[in-house]
């Protein structure tokens, strides 16, 4: 699975986030997850930008949910954080015709086709939700 820390800081933080009854600045997430501060701030702009937090600016400012946590799929956060869909297998070949070994119907292809599906799946059923739900059994 291509998960990088990115998308570890990314569920930390909206797990973070979502446990508290106000906004939460950049800071104070770093420190309560022990994340780099200039790491961080990144990836709660990029799930800013997926329209998964809103932020706001000056004194009492920092980052809310801009949804409710049953709202926010696990999917949704790790494209936020890697900046792209999550992948099983990254083909190095660019389509069929470029298949460094010359096959027109690459077998690795095809069966990790049918596991990204099922990851796909998967990741689009779980929501922030049911992962706190989770960490509090």
């Amino acid at each position: 699975m291509l998960f990088t820390k990115a998308s570890e800081y990314a569920l930390l933080s909206m797990i973070c986030i979502a446990g508290k009854n106000e906004s939460m600045d950049v800071d104070s997430i770093s420190s309560e997850l022990g994340i780099s501060r200039s790491f961080l701030a990144k990836i709660l702009q990029n799930l800013a930008r997926a329209k998964l937090l809103n932020s706001f600016k000056g004194a009492k400012g920092g980052f809310v949910l801009a949804r409710n946590a049953d709202e926010i799929t696990l999917s949704e956060i790790i494209k936020s954080a890697e900046r792209r869909k999550a992948t099983v297998f990254d083909c190095t070949a660019e389509g069929i015709d470029a298949c460094p070994n010359g096959r027109t119907l690459c077998r690795v292809n095809l069966m990790f086709g049918e596991l990204q599906e099922k990851v796909d799946e998967y990741m689009d059923t779980i929501t922030l939700a049911d992962i706190i739900g989770k960490e509090r059994k």
